[in-house]
């Protein structure tokens, strides 16, 4: 894959529908090192490594599938709250691979194992033996071919040679583009924040394009901060902020085997110790975490195969808050209304169908309905001030917000997806070929 830099650090650049790049630098206590396997038989980066050289704690939530790829069976089957390492390869779900994908992961484990041990005799004061069960892995790509096991192998010493201690824009570029499988732009983000008195980074990184619904999609995300803040604490934050973002997106409506959301904490920072999620001194952290979360989110909805629109979806005065998302994403999903908003089509009465067809009780005399500030229906009716022409113009933009009102109470929830193109279905018609 060939990437011009400069293009993509563009402010200018067309290629995003969520602004501009973030000004990710160095972030104490994590290593990042990406090389090419040639597991797409040429020399894009698709094994990359996050390294964390002091330990950093972690904590994950995973897909809600049935079916699951045998890097979440190894990661869930780890009791360690503490790692040492994070390898993500591309283009190889190792899912439907049973006993040799499982037995490919505990040989690249051990490699990766005795090498990181061999760095840590040249770098450290105090060398101390990396474990193959403190590695953790995660992995993206089509599911049910053979797992490159050799391929992977054969590159781990390259890949724990090029680890960069010091980081910055380009090199966190690198790490996104190299997880990246259809995805058109590597996703990035970052917020500041303190604990106390103490200043913490929240840096964050993901991919993600197609196969994307909520309980995880073929979702990858990876949140690193110098917080110290217990797996406990970071479990218990992650849960609570990935209902809003994460499990708000939805692209095509299908939940992938090797769905991941992972944050890790190397404790650099140093701030005062956090014993509970409701200590006051964790509230901006908390804020950040939550807005880290929802822009990768939202760069990753916005970068759905084949979009050309991101669009929003308000559902409010619910009477509970499973009744707005059940809403929010019959639109969301609904092939109809995702296919008039490609096409540039004011077509409401797919949005309405999508309402009714939802399940949920709504209150017709006040069902509210809005393509961003225009008013379509009122009270249950078509708006005397509705203006199609007016609508046809709004549709033409990047960013679509659909806000609903159902009447039945004072719940609210917002999803996030993208148009369905001619595109979409070439990219994946395509995907193998």
């Amino acid at each position: 894959m060939a990437i011009n830099f400069s293009n993509l650090f563009n402010s200018s650049s067309k290629n995003s529908k969520l602004g501009d790049f973030q000004d990710l630098n160095h972030l104490d206590g994590v290593s990042i090192s990406t090389t090419s396997a040639n597991l797409y038989n040429n020399k894009r980066d698709d094994l990359v490594m996050f390294y964390f050289r002091k330990g950093a704690e972690y904590a994950s939530v995973y897909t809600q599938s049935k079916i699951i790829s045998e890097n979440i069976k190894w990661n869930i089957n780890l009791k360690n709250k503490k790692i040492n390492a994070l390898l993500v390869n591309t283009r190889n779900a190792n899912a439907f691979t049973g006993k040799r994908g499982h037995q490919g992961l505990k040989e690249i484990a051990e490699e990766l194992s005795n090498n990181l041990s061999e760095k840590q005799k040249k770098d450290e004061e105090k060398p101390e033996k990396i474990k193959s069960n403190k590695i953790i892995f995660a992995c993206t790509g089509t599911i049910g071919e053979k797992f490159p096991t050799e391929k992977i192998k054969k590159n781990i010493p390259e890949l724990v040679e090029k680890i960069k201690y010091t980081q910055n824009k380009y090199i966190w570029t690198k790490a996104a583009l190299g997880i990246m499988t259809t995805d058109i732009v590597p996703k990035l983000a970052m917020e500041e924040c303190k604990i106390g008195n103490s200043n913490i980074k929240v840096y964050g990184v993901a991919k993600g394009s197609g196969m994307i619904f909520p309980n995880m999609a073929t979702t990858l995300a990876f949140i690193f901060t110098d917080a110290n803040l217990s797996s406990n604490i970071l479990q218990k934050l992650l849960r609570k902020n990935i209902e809003t973002t994460f499990n708000a997106i939805s692209c095509d409506g299908d939940t992938s085997t090797n769905d991941m959301v992972s944050i890790f904490s190397t404790a650099m920072a140093k701030n005062s110790k956090i014993k509970t999620i409701n200590d006051p001194k964790i509230k901006d952290f908390d804020i950040a975490l939550h807005s880290v979360l929802l822009n990768l989110a939202k760069r990753v909805a916005a970068d759905g195969e084949g979009a050309s629109k991101f669009i929003t979806v308000s559902v409010n005065n619910a009477k509970n808050q499973e009744d707005a998302k059940k809403v929010a994403f019959s639109i969301a999903n609904s092939p109809l209304v995702k296919t008039a908003i490609a096409g540039e089509d004011c077509n409401f009465g797919r949005v309405i169908m999508a309402v009714g067809k939802s399940d949920v009780n709504i209150n017709l005399n006040k069902l509210t309905l809005k393509f961003g500030d225009i008013k379509i229906i009122e009270k249950g009716q078509i708006s005397n001030f509705y203006n199609e022409i007016e609508a046809k113009e709004y549709m033409r933009n990047e960013k679509i917000d659909i806000n609903v009102d159902i009447g039945t109470g004072k719940k609210n929830f917002k999803a996030y997806t993208m148009d369905l193109t001619k595109k979409y279905i070439e990219i994946n018609a395509d995907y193998r070929t």
